[in-house]
């Protein structure tokens, strides 16, 4: 018989090791070293992704899929070789599946115009929750707008928490499509992604998932999910600005007209009549981001090499100590206290806006975010006009939450 064998747990991340990565993080501010709490906005990028891209721009850079000359050449095998990267990173079937577009608010949008509007009429449905980014809302407001069909919010308690059985009543034969976010990046939440699949399927809808917020922390494999559209950001994942992913179901993207005209999504253009070139490049309408295609693939490489569940573990520690932390102080409230979140931690502070609150903490070397986070139902539904908001990453220690906790007591000295 043989022994029982333990599972071999990942080595805990050495996140100053980390940090000497990111050359950012060495940045004074106000005569503070830098504590950047803004990953949820746009993680910082580490030397890895730095010179890959400098490389390619150095050394392989041209316009791909249009010459016979060395560089074009080069510059195709390293676009396409980082859409192969990205099919293994999210565990697609196929690299038709995945088409790169310049962050997550273009994969909804793309899905929107070439998937829903088309298709959706008066009667139909979509169905949302009032945890979404407005990159989530506004586009199916439009292909509301556009062709009559509905669109209904699932409501959330007070914790931050999908109302589940609420969102499950609201399905029914008139639904066509379910858009969620896996998390939320106002709260942090953490929805019940495979459930709300499975029911959204087992009442004929399409699922799109806002995954910008998940893939930072999380392995995520859109096959196991069952996701039918998957979008995400380069930015938010350690890698450059300007380049996203959308994966769709081949079947789905197959059947779907393209959303932009241009180079290189045709094979054959006449006055009278043009054809189509097939997938993912009848998607990708003009000259692409090939160095933020280079940058993702070189980000994904990293994650993986720090370990995606080492990663999560330790940004789960220090949202643990940073919760704990802001529950001590007086007069701060967390807004969003789901069971299951994200490293993202959004307060106020009795009596100081937030605004006025991040103004202090910057001058204290604290970066975090301020505002509505793109998630104006969400402020309006807690009654607030804004939070603060500090988000972990992977380079992220437990001083940076220790200098976090001493600015809000500089906060509150100066505005009590």
């Amino acid at each position: 018989m043989a022994a029982n064998v333990s599972p071999v747990r990942p080595a805990p991340l050495d996140a100053q090791r980390v940090r000497a990565d990111f050359p950012i993080l060495a940045t004074t501010v106000n005569g503070h070293p830098l504590v950047y709490l803004d990953s949820a906005a746009s993680a910082q990028r580490p030397l890895q992704v730095l010179r890959a891209v400098e490389e390619y721009e150095t050394h392989s850079h041209a316009n791909v899929h249009r010459g016979v000359h060395a560089l074009s050449q080069a510059a195709t095998a390293a676009y396409e070789g980082a859409r192969e990267r990205v099919r293994r990173f999210i565990n697609a079937r196929s690299t038709r599946e995945i088409i790169f577009v310049r962050g997550t608010t273009e994969g909804i949008n793309l899905v929107a115009q070439a998937y829903a509007r088309p298709r959706f009429k008066a009667g139909d449905e979509i169905l949302i929750t009032a945890l979404e980014h407005h990159a989530n809302i506004v586009p199916w407001q439009m292909v509301c707008e556009a062709s009559g069909c509905s669109l209904r919010v699932a409501p959330i308690n007070r914790r931050g928490e999908l109302e589940l059985e609420e969102f499950l009543k609201l399905l029914g034969p008139r639904t066509r499509l379910v858009a969620v976010a896996h998390v939320s990046n106002a709260l942090g939440t953490v929805l019940p992604l495979k459930r709300i699949i499975e029911a959204a399927h087992a009442h004929g809808a399409v699922v799109l998932v806002d995954g910008a917020q998940a893939v930072p922390h999380a392995h995520v494999d859109v096959r196991a999910l069952g996701a039918d559209f998957y979008t995400f950001s380069s930015h938010k994942l350690y890698g450059p600005t300007g380049i996203g992913v959308l994966y769709g179901r081949e079947e789905l993207l197959a059947s779907m007209p393209p959303w932009q005209g241009g180079g290189d999504m045709i094979l054959t253009v006449s006055f009278e009549k043009t054809t189509y070139n097939e997938l993912p490049w009848k998607f990708e309408a003009g000259t692409p981001n090939m160095s933020g295609a280079v940058g993702l693939a070189a980000a994904m490489d990293y994650v993986e090499s720090l370990g995606l569940t080492a990663i999560a573990e330790h940004e789960q520690h220090l949202l643990g100590l940073a919760t704990a932390e802001l529950a001590r102080l007086p007069d701060v409230e967390i807004i969003g206290t789901a069971a299951h979140k994200a490293s993202v931690l959004s307060f106020t502070m009795k009596g100081v806006h937030p605004h006025d609150l991040g103004t202090i903490l910057d001058a204290e070397g604290v970066a975090v975010r301020t505002g509505h986070h793109c998630a104006m139902p969400v402020m309006t539904f807690f009654g607030l006009p804004a939070t603060a908001r500090a988000s972990f990453g992977c380079y992220n220690t437990e001083g940076d939450v220790a200098s976090l906790v001493a600015a809000l007591h500089k906060a509150r000295g100066v505005f009590s």
